[in-house]
C-alpha cells in the first residue's frame, strides 16, 4: 500500500595558444619543442567464438555467441564471469577522461533529489497511512495516525508531527519497517505487493527473496506489530482480503511464474490454506483483486484463447466462483461494484468486430439471465477517449483523451436507471482543472471507498510530477506533494524572480466541460514552461500515418540549428511512452540539447489499433516510425545533423538498436537500457520466463509468418556488415528481465561485423544492484550516461 517512491575546453584553448606560438617563435628560427603523442585508446575485448547452428521451419543460422546464455555451464560462466571483467574495464578506460565531467553531473543532479522521500499521508477510514525515510536510513518506514487525535499537526510535510499528551504517547504509529526487513532478506528490501485489511489490523505483503529469485507472502499484526504465524507462502503474485479481514486469497506461481493457483488462508487458524482454483494449463494465467467496497474478489483468467471474469462472494469466500463475463482471446478488463451493480471496464472486441478503445458495461449484481446481460454505459464518441476509470460511493471518475488534451471528469452516482446508453454530456460531467502540457494521469491508491477526496498523480514534459487532490463534492483541489524548483533560488539557477507566489495553495474552481477549464496559473503547478518549452510535431512515417513528436528545449540555452538531440522510443504493450519531467534530463537541456520523444506505432496514446499496427508482423512499422521522426528532428534542423542520440529502455532498446541497424549514418550515438536485443533465440528458446502477452506482442515463433517477421526485427540477428555503426551504450543488470547475455552478445557482434572506430565506441556498463531502488546509483548511473552523450556526440 501507498507505493506511490569542462577538460576537453581547457585542452582546446591549449592547443590554440600553441598554434600562436608556434608561428611567432617560428619567424625568430626557433623550434619549439616536440609534443608527446597522445596516448593510443584502449582496444575492446574480444568475445571467445563457439559457433552453434540452429535450424526453425526453412532457416538456419549460426550463432557464435550462444555460449553466453548457457547458465548450467559452469565452464560458459566462468568465460563469462572473466569477459565481463574485461568489458567492465574496458568501459572505464574508455570512459576516464570524463571522470571530472561525470563527478560534476553526478554533483548537479544529486542536488536536484527531492530529500523528502515522505508520499503524502492517505485518509482511509479513521487513519492516515504514509510512509518516510528516518534519517541515516536507507529505506522508508510505513506509518499511520487518527486523523481525529490533534488534527492541528497534520502536515503533508510532517505527517509525523504531534503528541498525545492524552495518553503520552506519540501520536504516530510504527507499522513496518523495511529496513529491518532488509535484514531478513540478505541486506536488500525490495515489496512488490502491500494491503492493509479493511479492519485496519493486519497488513499482508510481500518481500523479493533475491537468493530465491520470488516474493515471498508475510502477515503482520498491526497492533502488535508481530508477524502472524501464517500465511506463509512463497512465489505469491496476488492479493485480496476477504471476510471483513479475517481472511486472505492469495495467488501463487509456478516455476515459470505463471500464476495459477489461489489459496485462501483463515488469519489466526492453524489449519491448512484451502486450495480454491488450479489452473493446469500452462496457457492460462490467474489474477485477482477485490472490488473497491470489499463486497467481491474479482478472478480473471486469461489465455491467448479467452478472457473470463469470475466473481467470489468476499463475506463467503468457500461459496464458489460464479462466471460473469468472457470474451475470446487477450482483453484488459476491470470489474467494479456499486449498489447493486457491476461495471466492466474493458477493450473487448463488440459483436466480432474489434474496438479501438476502451468502454463501460453495467450488469445488475442478481442478474437472472444466462449468459448474462450487459449494457453500454455511454455512447461512443470517437473525439473523446475514456483511457481509465475509478469510483467512490459518491462519484465515477473517468480520465480522458481528446487527441492529445488528457482531462478528468467527475460523473454523480448512482447512474440513472435507463437501461440505453447516454452521451457522456447527459450525465453532466465536472471537467477539474489541469495544468498545460498533460502527459499522462494515474490514479492513486484511492482506498477509501466512502471519501469523496480522489488522489491523481499528473504529469508533464515541463513539469514536475504533482500528486493532487481533488475534492469531487465542491470541485477544490490541492497539490499535495510535488518537487517545488521555483523557490527563492529560482533567481539564482534561472536568473529571474518568477517564484514570489508559490506555497500549497487550494483553490476553489468552478464546474465547467472540458472546453472551458483553463489551465490554471503555472505558478500555481510549478510548471517550468518559461523555462523550457514544449512543442508538439505530427511527423509522416512511410506509409503516410502520423507519429506524434514531442520536442522539449531549454528557451536560453537552445542553438538554433545546431543543436545536438537525444530520442526516446518504446512502442510495445500498448503502453504510453514516459515523456514524464525528469530532473536528470535537465543537465542535457542546459547544455543546449533537444529531448524529443515518439509516440510510435506499438505504443500506448492511440487506441487498439495504434497498438496492433505496430506488434507481431507489423513490428516494422514502429522501426520505421521512429526511423522517420529521426530524420525529421535533423531535415527540419531541430538537431543538427550528426548529433542525434536515441535512447531507448527495455523493449524500446529493440525500437532504437533496430533503427541504428536500419540507419546507422543517421545517428551520433545510442544509449540502450536493459535492452531487448536477442528476440529470435529468446521467444524461441526462452532462459527467462516469458509470458502470453509477451508472444501477443512480439509474436508466435511456431507461426511461420511470424517467425520470419521476428527474424526481420531481431536487433541481433541484422546488424549491417562493414557499416560504421554510432557510439553506442549498453547498460544491463543481472537482476534484469532481460538478461545479461542478450547485451554481451549484440556488443560482442556489433564489434566483431562492424568498423571499428575509437571515436565510435560499444561499450557494455553492468551494475550488479537493481538501480531503480536507490536513487543515488541513479544518479550515478544517469551521470555515466549523459557523459557518454557528451563526449560521443557533443564534443
Amino acid at each position: 500500500m501507498l507505493r506511490h517512491l569542462r577538460t576537453t575546453v581547457r585542452h582546446r584553448s591549449t592547443i590554440i595558444l600553441w598554434h600562436h606560438h608556434n608561428h611567432y617563435h617560428r619567424s625568430a628560427k626557433y623550434n619549439p619543442p616536440k609534443t608527446a603523442n597522445p596516448p593510443s585508446p584502449p582496444k575492446p575485448p574480444k568475445a571467445p567464438q563457439k559457433p552453434q547452428t540452429f535450424t526453425f521451419h526453412d532457416v538456419t543460422w549460426e550463432d557464435p555467441y550462444s555460449w553466453m546464455s548457457s547458465l548450467q555451464d559452469k565452464v560458459a560462466m566462468r568465460h563469462m564471469d572473466m569477459y565481463m571483467e574485461q568489458e567492465e574495464k574496458y568501459t572505464e578506460a574508455v570512459m576516464s577522461d570524463t571522470e571530472r565531467l561525470q563527478t560534476k553531473l553526478q554533483s548537479e543532479m544529486a542536488s536536484r533529489l527531492n530529500f523528502d522521500l515522505s508520499t503524502p499521508p492517505l485518509r482511509w477510514g479513521p487513519w492516515l497511512y504514509y510512509r518516510r525515510v528516518e534519517e541515516g536510513k536507507q529505506y522508508p518506514v510505513l506509518c499511520r495516525r487518527l486523523a481525529s487525535l490533534n488534527e492541528e499537526f497534520i502536515s503533508h510535510n510532517s505527517p509525523s508531527s504531534g503528541f498525545d499528551f492524552t495518553s503520552g504517547k506519540r501520536i504516530e504509529q510504527k507499522l513496518l519497517d523495511y529496513n529491518q526487513e532488509a535484514e531478513r532478506f540478505g541486506g536488500y528490501a525490495y515489496e512488490e505487493l502491500s494491503e492493509i485489511s479493511p479492519d485496519h489490523k493486519f497488513l499482508a505483503y510481500t518481500m523479493y527473496d533475491k537468493d530465491n529469485d520470488y516474493f515471498k507472502l508475510s502477515v503482520r499484526n498491526l497492533n502488535s506489530g508481530a508477524l502472524c504465524s501464517k500465511p506463509h507462502a512463497n512465489r505469491v503474485s496476488n492479493l485480496a482480503w476477504v471476510k471483513d479481514g479475517q481472511a486472505l486469497l492469495y495467488v501463487v506461481t509456478d516455476e515459470n511464474k505463471r500464476p495459477y493457483r489461489i489459496y485462501c488462508s483463515m488469519i489466526g487458524s492453524t489449519d491448512e490454506d484451502v486450495l480454491l482454483l488450479e489452473e493446469q494449463d500452462e496457457n492460462v494465467y490467474v489474477n485477482i483483486r477485490h472490488t473497491k467496497d470489499f463486497h467481491f474478489v474479482t478472478v480473471n483468467t486469461f489465455s491467448p484463447i479467452f478472457s473470463k471474469v469470475f466473481l467470489i462472494n468476499a463475506a463467503d469466500p468457500f461459496s464458489g466462483m460464479n462466471l460473469v463475463w468472457e470474451s475470446e482471446g487477450i482483453v484488459h478488463c476491470v470489474l467494479e461494484h456499486h449498489q447493486g451493480y457491476l461495471y466492466l471496464f474493458t477493450d473487448a472486441p463488440k459483436d466480432g468486430q474489434i474496438v479501438d478503445s476502451h468502454y463501460l458495461l453495467r450488469s445488475p449484481v442478481d442478474s437472472s439471465s444466462n449468459p448474462r446481460i450487459w449494457e453500454n454505459v455511454f455512447i461512443g464518441d470517437q473525439n473523446l477517449v475514456i483511457e481509465d476509470v475509478d469510483f467512490c460511493n459518491s462519484h465515477l471518475v473517468l480520465i480522458t483523451r481528446e487527441g492529445r488534451k488528457y482531462g478528468i471528469c467527475s460523473v454523480a452516482l448512482p447512474l440513472p436507471g435507463w437501461k440505453q446508453a447516454v452521451h457522456l454530456r447527459e450525465l453532466q460531467p465536472h471537467f477539474l482543472p489541469l495544468p498545460k502540457h498533460v502527459c499522462n494521469i494515474s490514479p492513486g491508491p484511492n482506498y477509501d471507498y466512502y471519501s469523496k477526496t480522489m488522489r491523481f498523480t499528473i504529469s508533464s514534459p515541463v513539469m514536475p510530477d504533482a500528486v493532487v487532490d481533488y475534492d469531487l463534492s465542491n470541485g477544490k483541489w490541492n497539490i499535495v506533494q510535488q518537487q517545488n524548483m521555483l523557490h527563492e533560488r529560482t533567481r539564482i539557477l534561472y536568473g529571474t524572480a518568477l517564484s514570489s507566489a508559490i506555497a500549497e495553495k487550494t483553490t476553489n474552481v468552478k464546474f465547467s466541460s472540458m472546453n472551458d477549464v483553463k489551465s490554471e496559473d503555472r505558478n500555481l503547478w510549478n510548471d517550468l514552461s518559461e523555462f523550457y518549452a514544449c512543442e508538439h510535431h505530427d511527423v509522416s512515417s512511410y506509409d503516410g500515418a502520423m507519429v506524434p513528436l514531442t520536442i522539449v528545449y531549454s528557451r536560453k540555452n537552445r542553438k538554433d540549428n545546431q543543436s545536438p538531440g537525444l530520442l526516446h522510443g518504446h512502442g510495445a504493450y500498448g503502453e504510453i511512452l514516459d515523456k514524464r519531467w525528469l530532473s536528470e534530463l535537465k543537465s542535457l537541456l542546459d547544455r543546449g540539447w533537444i529531448v524529443a520523444y515518439a509516440d510510435v506505432r506499438g505504443g500506448g496514446g492511440g487506441g487498439k489499433k495504434w497498438h496492433h499496427d505496430g506488434r507481431r508482423t507489423k513490428k516494422q512499422n514502429s522501426i520505421k516510425d521512429y526511423i522517420s521522426c529521426a530524420k525529421y528532428l535533423v531535415e527540419k534542423e531541430i538537431v543538427q545533423e550528426n548529433k542525434l542520440a536515441g535512447w531507448g529502455y527495455s523493449v524500446g532498446g529493440l525500437l532504437v538498436a533496430s533503427a541504428i541497424n536500419c540507419c546507422p549514418d543517421l545517428f551520433r550515438a545510442a544509449v540502450l537500457k536493459v535492452p531487448f536485443l536477442d528476440a529470435t533465440n529468446t521467444l524461441l528458446y526462452p532462459i527467462l520466463p516469458l509470458t502470453a502477452a509477451d508472444y501477443e506482442e512480439f509474436g508466435y515463433p511456431g507461426d511461420i509468418d511470424e517467425f520470419h517477421a521476428i527474424r526481420k526485427f531481431s536487433p541481433y540477428d541484422n546488424i549491417q556488415k562493414d557499416a560504421l555503426y554510432p557510439a553506442v551504450l549498453v547498460s544491463s543488470s543481472f537482476n534484469t528481465r532481460f538478461g545479461v547475455w542478450e547485451a554481451a552478445k549484440w556488443v560482442a557482434r556489433v564489434r566483431e561485423q562492424t568498423i571499428y572506430d575509437p571515436k565510435h565506441p560499444i561499450l557494455l556498463n553492468l551494475t550488479i544492484d537493481i538501480v531503480e531502488e536507490n536513487r543515488y546509483l541513479q544518479c550515478k548511473e544517469s551521470a555515466l550516461e549523459t557523459a557518454f552523450l557528451l563526449k560521443t556526440v557533443d564534443s
